[in-house]
């Protein structure tokens, strides 16, 4: 390197350092080598967009881009499962519910139509065994029905079973859509209704909402939330402090055991998005890395309408991009690439 660059660079590292860190670096992360990431980045999906990164308690990376800043509320898409399998989560160590109680338990249509061994597991990890005759491609097309309950109904009456459940994992909406059918027949109570009392209020997630803005469309708890980045961190902040959120018990150990084990391989995987091509499913969420034991150890839950949560178990943090567009192969490959970037310089010892 020439002597005479060698000031701008520093110059360009010290800025870039600046405009990261100010007031929100903390601890071991890299931030200028962060930000030169993000700022030399042109394309439309990192420049209207949101970066969170939560480590040790504390947000210690924030970065806010065009005209989205972590108040930004917008749908999230896909990501909106992982919210549904904690309210679930909270029913089921109440006693209230069981993993293996069958939905006909609840809703018994389904056993007048042959699907009496639907079990709630079963629901929470696609499957059901119900055909998904939409495809993935069709399965966020909005929907024909006006209420929750007229939906599953119709998945009951009208679908016809593939395959018996638990064989066959088909990635579509109707099992988290049944299995919030069932939570309001347990509580009476409808199920943005049940989110906001039972998961929003005790997260602090002010800006989060699963009621439909089209008050003529059910309501969709597998694609249908709204959320903002300073939201969806608290979520992430609460799985990664074992269930704990601002030191208060929110969900219990065998709760996050259960959402946090792989449920599906990879090779079992009949339909799947193509964002998680390869990947393995735990309830809510893919696996994208595993330890040397095969422990899951960073989990995601990646939405094609912008928002892509990860917790790192390993590096202890978690990590939030969350933009205004639609996903791509690109977006994916930028979101790995600035994990990389962190996991490099953040510390902790992996195995």
């Amino acid at each position: 390197m020439k002597k005479n660059t060698l000031p701008a660079l520093k110059s360009s590292i010290a800025f870039f350092a600046f405009l990261i860190c100010f007031n929100f670096c903390q601890g071991q992360l890299d931030t200028a080598q962060l930000s030169a990431k993000l700022l030399g980045n042109k394309d439309k999906l990192v420049k209207e967009s949101v970066l969170l990164v939560y480590k040790d308690g504390k947000i210690i990376y924030k970065k806010e881009l065009g005209t989205m800043n972590m108040k930004t509320k917008q749908s999230i898409g896909a990501a909106s499962q992982w919210l549904t399998t904690a309210l679930v989560m909270t029913f089921v160590q109440e006693g209230k519910l069981s993993l293996n109680d069958k939905v006909s338990d609840y809703l018994p249509v389904f056993s007048k139509y042959g699907k009496g061994y639907i079990s709630i597991a079963h629901c929470l990890t696609h499957n059901t065994g119900i055909q998904n005759e939409q495809g993935v491609a069709k399965i966020f097309q909005k929907s024909k029905f006006h209420t929750l309950e007229e939906e599953v109904n119709d998945y009951a009456a009208k679908r016809e079973i593939g395959t018996n459940p638990g064989i066959e994992f088909n990635y579509s909406n109707m099992g988290f859509n049944i299995v919030a059918r069932v939570l309001e027949v347990i509580s009476k109570r409808a199920f943005d209704r049940l989110m906001t009392e039972r998961l929003f209020r005790p997260l602090m997630m002010r800006n989060s909402t699963f009621a439909n803005e089209d008050y003529n469309d059910a309501v969709n708890p597998a694609f249908g939330a709204r959320s903002a980045a300073a939201d969806y961190i608290n979520f992430l902040s609460m799985i990664l402090n074992k269930g704990n959120f601002n030191g208060k018990p929110f969900l219990n150990e065998e709760s996050m055991k259960f959402m946090l084990a792989i449920n599906t391989s990879s090779t079992a995987i009949k339909n799947a998005p193509k964002m998680a091509e390869g990947l393995s499913y735990a309830p809510g969420s893919w696996i994208l890395q595993t330890s040397a034991k095969d422990q899951p150890t960073v989990f995601a839950s990646p939405s094609l309408g912008g928002m892509w949560p990860i917790i790192d178990l390993c590096h202890q943090y978690a990590l939030i991009h969350f933009t205004k567009f639609y996903n791509s192969e690109q977006r994916n490959n930028f979101v790995m690439d600035i994990k990389s970037a962190i996991d490099e310089t953040i510390g902790g010892h992996c195995n």
